[in-house]
């Protein structure tokens, strides 16, 4: 893991910028309305059928896109201006959620349309993320990676905290055609706080590889002149399949990138693939209903605040490795006692503390691979990461949900703990391999 992480600027220092401070508010709105929408719609899907397969189910049609979607959409990031292309997610998620909340008001739908707004939202969501990871390394400099992606962090568990402890009061009142509403209606706030973010538009290939970056500060001049076509161009079109190529050939020859990577997969699939669990663990041993499943996401999403901001003060202490590895290590020997949990502030104080694992890993290994891979190439990476991790995330959550379903929660939880493992011990093998390689800025 590159050294240069562990001196970085603070994230406040970002949020002075005024383009940075849109950018926070627009990812923690966006993510208020996401995390309303994933516990009702995983509450309301598991109170109609009573199947933690079926919650199984729904959670596979939100990452199936995942395993199509990144191998057009890591070109496509690399190809147009990443703000633009991530407005237009959110505008697309705005029509399509508001209708969705409008059909179940007053035509009275039910289960199938939800299942058909969670397949269109995962298509949406696999290029989105990967677009705003790559939109952090292009828009601040290298020095800054680990305050940027901290300030994500903090945006995106502030809105997921407020979600969850405000979520089940709204469920009660509202249903979930008042929450789809809430949800579509932060994606348009999402989509304008994106447009503020800078002006004009910017090329990933307007300049050559690793040179001068398009940031926050870069003057409307600028802007303007790399919205014209010559310009944007400038580069040779090497053609999409060559392009997708040379994103399989880095990453072939970045073994630390390559295990950094499955890091990070590993432990987005252990982190999606456990909220069957988590529901279920609310319903059935802890018996809190709605309200309950709200106050252990409040509890998650409380402790990865608390992650966000502490992460840098850790790194200055310690090794970045080290806080990596004990994060990852907690979250799996955490996981394999948490069904034994049947005290409701115990298991929220638990989810807390996982949270806070969650997001200090998260940050370490995305600031990792930002500061190793060429910004050229970040989309295809990104993508690439996030079809490996989709696959994961498929296979366990319908592997969990079978075992709660079939063999109880202690045997699921356990699997979800050697998931975890998993992430540890790639997290040591990359450890390893940057201690004997050094760090590198471009691809050979």
């Amino acid at each position: 893991m590159p050294a240069a992480l562990q001196q970085s600027a603070n994230w406040r220092s970002l949020l002075a910028r005024r383009g940075f401070r849109y950018f926070f508010a627009g990812m923690m709105i966006s993510l208020f309305g996401s995390g309303m929408n994933f516990a009702s719609v995983t509450w309301f899907i598991l109170a109609q059928t009573g199947s933690t397969v079926d919650v199984s189910i729904m959670l596979i049609l939100a990452t199936l896109p995942g395993l199509l979607v990144p191998v057009v959409g890591g070109v496509l990031i690399d190809r147009v201006d990443r703000r633009y292309l991530a407005i237009t997610l959110d505008l697309a998620r705005f029509g399509a959620v508001g209708g969705v909340a409008a059909l179940i008001a007053f035509a009275h739908q039910g289960l199938l349309l939800i299942y058909g707004m969670v397949l269109f939202n995962g298509f949406c969501s696999a290029i989105y993320w990967a677009t705003i990871n790559a939109l952090v390394q292009e828009v601040v400099g290298a020095e800054e990676l680990v305050g940027a992606n901290s300030a994500l962090v903090i945006a995106v568990q502030c809105g997921w905290l407020m979600a969850g402890a405000l979520v089940g009061f709204f469920y009660d009142r509202a249903g979930i055609a008042g929450i789809l509403l809430i949800d579509s209606c932060t994606y348009a706030a999402s989509a304008c706080c994106l447009y503020k973010l800078r002006r004009g538009y910017f090329h990933p290939r307007a300049t050559a590889p690793d040179q001068a970056r398009a940031g926050l500060d870069a003057p409307l001049a600028m802007a303007e002149e790399t919205a014209l076509p010559p310009i944007v161009e400038a580069l040779p079109d090497p053609g999409f399949l060559h392009e997708l190529k040379d994103g399989i050939r880095y990453l072939r020859s970045q073994p630390s990138v390559m295990a950094l990577g499955f890091t990070y997969a590993a432990m987005l699939a252990g982190v999606f693939s456990a909220n069957v669990l988590v529901v279920a663990l609310a319903k059935d041993v802890l018996h809190s209903g709605a309200r309950g499943f709200g106050a252990l996401e409040f509890g998650w999403g409380f402790g990865a605040l608390i992650g966000g901001l502490a992460v840098g003060s850790l790194m200055r202490r310690t090794t970045i490795a080290r806080v990596l590895v004990t994060a990852l290590a907690v979250l799996a020997f955490g996981h394999a006692f948490f069904p034994f949990v049947h005290i409701l502030l115990v298991a929220v104080a638990m989810q807390a503390v996982f949270g806070g694992c969650r997001a200090m890993t998260g940050i370490i290994t995305q600031s990792s691979i930002m500061t190793t891979v060429p910004k050229y190439l970040m989309g295809r990476t990104q993508s690439s990461i996030t079809v490996f991790a989709t696959t994961l995330q498929m296979t366990m959550s319908f592997v969990l949900g079978w075992l709660a379903e079939r063999t109880g929660l202690i045997v699921a939880f356990a699997v979800l703990s050697g998931v975890y493992a998993v992430a540890l011990a790639t997290a040591w093998r990359a450890r390893g391999l940057a201690m004997g390689v050094p760090a590198e800025s471009g691809a050979d």
